[in-house]
């Protein structure tokens, strides 16, 4: 046994030893390639030329009338270029400060990588605030630099201030930082900045619960929920930020476990899912590894107001930007390609105009959610994943055996 445990941890060890030198390596080929690029960029200026830059657009889902008339006509992918934008100093002035911005940065990057130095889009932004005008501007700069050498915007030592939190059964090391949320599991930790820099993961969670909000993640840590629950809570905070969302993409591929997420029922909350599934148009270049296909929506449903005899002063009618931002989604091809039953589940939000949010069900006792909603839907979203994946029709005997020992791990 002593020797198995050894042998683990030496499988480990060499397992972060190799991640680091890949890490070392793919950066050393980026700099080379931004300073092939800068060196080319400088070359023609000087022989009296303009260089001009073609960069791929990337779009990962598309919210049309047509599209949702037609889905099978999309040519939305999650990792294919849908056309071609060509920067020029010839061209119109747009095209020209866009270049002149994305060089500026650039030079940044390189500066970092050859450093091996970590800045913020922020710190950047004020670096030449007068050339740059607005953070936007170089948000679009370091989005452009990414699809230019097909790498995440991790890769260019740009981070940002990670704002999600996490608690329950794992812990992990994070650089020289050891993460235990195991020994205190109803405790709130940050989410790693750098998923780069986690090694050494353990957990004994059977699933990954996301929630929307920070509130609804303190109602559970102070309803001792991960205690009576072998789970792994994460809150983004609202819209999540890139460090949350390649934090629950990289647990939930190396734990192999089911993740589920709760939010509002209302447009925004829906939005707040979306991105973790499907990702966001913003960084739709980066959509394939940033996004979490297997998540499931867990609730709030508009259906559950009733279900749940909630009170009606609980429930408010949807505002005109609401059901703008609503109608809007259910255009989006990927609620008609991948997602039907969802679609399904807005229209029925929209058809009753109404929205309500999760501390709703607060409305009959205050640890409610805790301890009858997330552990009932959990449940029953498990025993359909089984009925779903029985074609060969598993004895119902056998069937019912497995799904009460899902609801001795969920109730």
């Amino acid at each position: 046994m002593a020797g198995r445990g050894k042998r683990r941890r030496a499988t480990v060890l060499d397992d972060d030893e190799r991640r680091g030198r890949r890490r070392l390596e793919e950066s050393a080929l980026l700099l080379h390639k931004i300073k092939g690029l800068v060196g080319w960029v400088v070359a023609e200026l000087s022989a009296g030329r303009s260089p001009s830059l073609a960069l791929h657009r990337y779009q990962n889902y598309c919210a049309s009338a047509a599209a949702a008339a037609s889905p099978s006509t999309c040519a939305c992918s999650y990792d294919a270029p849908v056309g071609t934008d060509v920067l020029s100093l010839l061209r119109k002035e747009f095209h020209a400060s866009r270049l002149n911005v994305l060089l500026r940065v650039l030079l940044v990057v390189q500066q970092l990588l050859q450093e091996n130095k970590h800045c913020s889009k922020r710190d950047i932004y004020y670096m030449y605030p007068s050339m740059f005008v607005e953070q936007a501007i170089v948000d679009r700069a370091i989005n452009d630099i990414c699809i230019l050498f097909k790498c995440s915007r991790h890769n260019l030592n740009v981070v940002p201030v990670a704002k999600g939190l996490v608690m329950g059964w794992i812990r992990f090391v994070e650089g020289e930082k050891k993460v235990y949320c195991i020994t205190n599991v109803n405790t709130a930790f940050p989410i790693p900045v750098s998923i780069e820099a986690i090694k050494d993961v353990v957990s004994v969670a059977h699933y990954i619960l996301v929630v929307e909000k920070e509130a609804v993640f303190q109602r559970l840590a102070n309803d001792k929920f991960c205690k009576k629950n072998r789970c792994i809570v994460i809150t983004g905070r609202g819209y999540p930020d890139i460090p949350t969302r390649r934090f629950l993409r990289y647990l939930v591929e190396q734990l192999r476990l089911p993740a589920y997420c709760l939010v509002d029922s209302d447009p925004y909350g829906f939005d707040i899912l979306a991105t973790y599934k499907f990702g966001s148009m913003q960084m739709a270049y980066d959509a394939n590894v940033l996004r979490v296909p297997e998540i499931r929506w867990l609730g709030v449903f508009t259906s559950d107001f009733e279900e749940y005899c909630l009170p009606d002063c609980c429930q408010l009618p949807l505002s005109s930007e609401d059901t703008r931002k609503l109608e809007g989604i259910l255009t989006r091809c990927y609620l008609h390609r991948e997602a039907p039953e969802w679609r399904l589940k807005l229209e029925e939000m929209l058809e009753k105009g109404v929205k309500f949010e999760i501390e709703a069900l607060s409305s009959s006792s205050i640890s409610f959610l805790s301890q009858e909603y997330i552990p009932q839907k959990i449940k029953l979203v498990a025993c359909l994943i089984i009925h779903q994946n029985n074609p060969l029709g598993i004895h119902n005997k056998i069937l019912a055996a497995i799904i009460a020992y899902l609801s001795t791990l969920h109730g």
